[in-house]
């Protein structure tokens, strides 16, 4: 469909980025491995580190949709709106692990940034499924949005995550030593 077509720079891209930050992501885990776990960090490990991950994947994964040959953009809009209920969904749960004891006590920018602006870009994904069947050209604007929303949300998240371990938990360990 042209529809599409016109689109596929613009999810080469975005494609593309996702897949080298879900690289990137590995290699930062491995350069930081060595540091000391304590107890709760794997805990933290799943809210704070794994949906970073996830989020690039769902990009790449729309952006893969988005670039296949569909005759009808009705097509892609079904898996785009599995993906986001199956999103919304991992969003509570994310959610539940977050209220539940961990050895670090999430702020308001961690709930921002790690389960509100998610679930809003999982259930724009949804509503973008449903405005495909009348609106093709306004739900490729919507999903367009929804999948930068989540690189993004990726990108502060994992910066996050980093910062964390590089200058709080590095620090803990060398005051530990002296």
């Amino acid at each position: 469909m042209n529809a599409l077509k016109e689109w596929e720079s613009f999810y080469v891209i975005v494609g593309s980025s996702a897949g080298a930050l879900i690289g990137l992501q590995f290699v930062v885990l491995t350069l930081i491995a060595d540091i000391k776990l304590r107890p709760g960090d794997a805990q933290a490990g799943g809210v704070f580190t794994t949906p970073s991950v996830i989020h690039f994947g769902v990009v790449l994964f729309l952006s893969a949709i988005l670039s296949a040959p569909w005759k009808e953009v009705i097509s892609g809009s079904i898996l785009w709106g599995v993906v986001g209920v199956g999103g919304v969904a991992y969003e509570i749960a994310i959610s539940r692990r977050m209220r539940s004891k961990m050895s670090y006590k999430p702020v308001f920018e961690d709930w921002l940034f790690h389960v509100l602006l998610p679930s809003g870009a999982y259930a724009i994904l949804a509503v973008g499924a449903f405005l495909a069947w009348s609106h093709v050209h306004q739900a490729l604007f919507v999903v367009a949005g929804a999948a930068l929303l989540l690189l993004f949300i990726g990108i502060h998240n994992a910066w996050d995550t980093v910062m964390y371990h590089v200058f709080v938990r590095r620090q803990d360990e060398k005051e530990a030593k002296s």
